[in-house]
């Protein structure tokens, strides 16, 4: 199993709406993917320009075409002209 958080902190107030509804439209389609066991948007409550997308993948190979998506390829360098992402990734 993989989990991955993902934070992202935007460039400034009009930048996080446009990431934060990428990430939710990309959150839409990635829960339906096979592999995926879960996978969500999370909007922190003391930091009004920071939010986390927390998913977990059954394995490598479902992570993997998550990535390769058509939707993933959109959304993902949406959110990255926004701001800021950091990932962490945890393997069990």
């Amino acid at each position: 199993m993989i989990r991955l958080n993902c934070f992202f902190k935007a460039n400034d107030g009009e930048q996080y709406k446009t990431a934060l509804e990428a990430a939710k439209e990309l959150t839409s389609y990635s829960q339906h993917h096979e592999g995926c066991i879960a996978y969500d948007v999370f909007q922190s409550a003391t930091r009004p320009d920071v939010f986390l997308i927390c998913e977990t993948w059954q394995d490598a190979a479902s992570l993997d075409k998550h990535s390769a998506t058509p939707e993933f390829k959109k959304y993902s360098p949406m959110m990255r002209q926004c701001g800021e992402m950091k990932v962490e990734k945890f393997e069990f």
